[in-house]
């Protein structure tokens, strides 16, 4: 897809998205904020710097832009104080109107829908401002404004003469003044040609402004940035701007009455100077009557914004009456209607317990009843075991972990102690050792002083190292002993592992012969009487094996054979070698002995 008809389904999406009459204002200034952004940052990474201009330029064509002027323009209320979003939301409204080619539209974007955004940027400042802990979102908004003006000079009279502005300008937040005056001052210094492009009106507006602060605010901070302003502008526009400082009568004398000894008497000074350069000599009368006049128009500017704070105190009075009624008459309500769902919540738990117990007694009942009469004894005592289990397990984890959290804080205190006692003994030895060796005399290196080996002493000391190696060979094998030796243990690891599998083999066949003789014991102690067996019991009790049940047949023909005996055989005791005498007689099977007891022997190599 080519980057065109990927900004364009971008934004076709974003417009789709926006339509939905369903969507509340949340959820739009969320959709807007992300919807922006993307189109922004896709565009801004491109190579070719003409991608943001264009994806600007068909957000206002598409009116995605006129969706963001008609969600900062809603009741703030509407937005449940997602200040925060709706800040971003205007930032990114003023950057897209920056760089724009409206083409055919320009006159209706720069007539209509600049001076809209403007009024919607300022209205939303105005409700931050009302707000302690959104500061730095004004910040933003007004950053964002004087974005918007540094692009588009025309729009500066409208923000001097907007109503949100002028109640900007009315709030007694040394904060908010000082970011009002460092606005302009952001402006006038990013564009030089930026008072150039304004009208006397405006000017003078701007003027008004800084020297209304300085007759009104007392905060060293705002004086500075107003005075510096008043300079800034003196700088860029001397010819227009000197001539209309004249009209501020008493301006001069306020700055040396006031603002003298603030931390900026070098810029005051500059500024009279600036004042004086153009009044020329006057006489005493005149500059009385001046000083009169000024004195009653501060006395007047004092007076009406005493009276403007005053009714704007009593209006602020009673909306805060009336907001802090209607939060605390919501909470309480929220709080009944949470208690309401906690009590149901708890009502709804205790139901469904009472409803799982007594589901699970139910069950447990069929159970016992399912049991054979002589075995509940035991299953309920086998239940009462496995309760007493859980509860001794539970309270010796317990008692484990409350042991083990006090046995291993000591001993972290104690291992804190010794590394402690470890530090400071060896702090004490170093420090004992730095003694000892800046005391000792230095030693001369061994080999200052020494003379090189003879051609003799070298003979000497090769003779003796050869002497040593043959008294004390060398305990390395060879090569080939060592390959041998790993043959050997290679063989006899692998003799081991066979034995090892043969025994796991015996093993288990023990354990399976094991197992199916226990079962087989079980099913014949747990067999029912002749009275009541079926075909179905009987051959649960027949071997799969068919010399096993060859030789049982046989065992039993011999029973029967050795019922048949004559009379005069059975007569008597049978002695064990009567008894012998008939099994070999009959093959080496089971002969019934007297009373009733019988005798198992070797069938096949197994004990039975």
């Amino acid at each position: 897809m080519e980057p065109e008809e990927e900004e364009e389904a971008v934004v076709s999406e974003l417009k789709r998205q926006l339509e939905d009459e369903d969507l509340n204002p949340e959820h739009k200034v969320s959709l807007l904020n992300n919807g922006l952004n993307k189109a922004l940052n896709a565009a801004a990474v491109r190579a070719r710097s003409s991608a943001l201009t264009r994806v600007k330029s068909r957000l206002y064509l598409s009116g995605v832009l006129s969706h963001c002027v008609l969600v900062l323009s809603l009741d703030p209320r509407r937005l449940r104080g997602d200040w925060g979003a709706a800040a971003t939301l205007a930032q990114l409204t003023s950057s897209c109107c920056v760089g724009v080619e409206p083409g055919k539209h320009s006159q209706a974007f720069h007539r209509l829908f600049l001076p809209s955004v403007t009024d919607g940027l300022l209205s939303l400042a105005s409700q931050l401002m009302r707000r302690a802990e959104c500061v730095s979102l004004f910040r933003k908004v007004m950053d964002s404004v004087g974005w918007l003006l540094r692009a588009h000079t025309q729009l500066t009279t409208q923000v001097l003469s907007s109503v949100h502005y002028e109640h900007i300008q009315m709030c007694d937040d040394v904060t908010v003044s000082l970011l009002c005056v460092q606005l302009w001052i952001q402006t006038c210094t990013a564009s030089r040609d930026f008072l150039s492009q304004l009208s006397d009106d405006s000017v003078l507006l701007l003027l008004n402004e800084a020297v209304g602060q300085l007759a009104v605010s007392s905060d060293p901070a705002v004086g500075g940035a107003s005075v510096s302003l008043i300079l800034l502008m003196a700088g860029q526009q001397e010819v227009r701007v000197q001539p209309l400082l004249l009209s501020f009568r008493g301006l001069d004398s306020l700055l040396d009455k006031d603002w003298r000894g603030r931390g900026f008497d070098q810029d005051v000074d500059q500024l009279i100077a600036l004042i004086h350069s153009d009044k020329g000599i006057r006489s005493r009368s005149q500059a009385r009557t001046e000083h009169v006049r000024a004195a009653c128009v501060i006395q007047a500017a004092w007076r009406s914004y005493q009276t403007r704070r005053r009714v704007k105190s009593l209006n602020r009075a009673v909306s805060t009456l009336q907001r802090r009624y209607r939060t605390r008459r919501r909470q309480q309500q929220q709080q009944r209607e949470a208690q309401q769902w906690e009590e149901e919540l708890k009502y709804q738990v205790c139901v469904r317990r009472q409803q799982a117990r007594r589901e699970f007694h139910q069950k447990q009942r069929q159970l016992l009843q399912l049991l054979p009469p002589d075995q509940v004894q035991s299953y309920l005592q086998e239940c009462e075991r496995r309760a007493a289990v859980v509860i001794q397990s539970f309270w010796r984890g317990f008692r484990e972990r409350r042991r083990y959290d006090v046995t291993h804080r000591h001993t972290l205190r104690r291992a804190h102690t010794q590394q402690q006692a470890a530090r400071t003994l060896q702090r004490a030895v170093r420090r004992f050792l730095q003694k000892r060796a800046a005391k000792a005399p230095p030693i001369t290196p061994f080999w200052i002083g020494q003379s090189g080996l003879t051609d003799s002493r070298r003979v000497e000391l090769k003779r003796q190292v050869e002497d040593y190696v043959s008294v004390h060979p060398s305990s390395r094998v060879s090569l080939q002993e060592c390959e041998r030796l790993h043959e050997e243990v290679q063989l006899l690891l692998l003799s081991e592992l066979q034995r090892g599998d043969q025994r796991r083999r015996e093993e288990q066949r023990m354990e399976a012969l094991l197992a199916h003789t226990h079962t087989q014991l079980e099913l014949l102690r747990d067999a029912p009487p002749l009275s009541v067996i079926t075909a179905t019991d009987a051959e649960s009790f027949l071997s799969p094996s068919g010399p096993i049940a060859a030789r049982a047949r046989d065992a039993h023909n011999a029973t029967l054979q050795a019922s048949r005996l004559p009379w005069w055989r059975t007569l008597g005791e049978t002695s064990p070698a009567h008894l012998q005498e008939l099994e070999v007689e009959l093959g080496g099977l089971f002969v019934g002995g007297s009373a009733g007891v019988g005798t198992l022997t070797e069938v096949d190599g197994i004990n039975l």
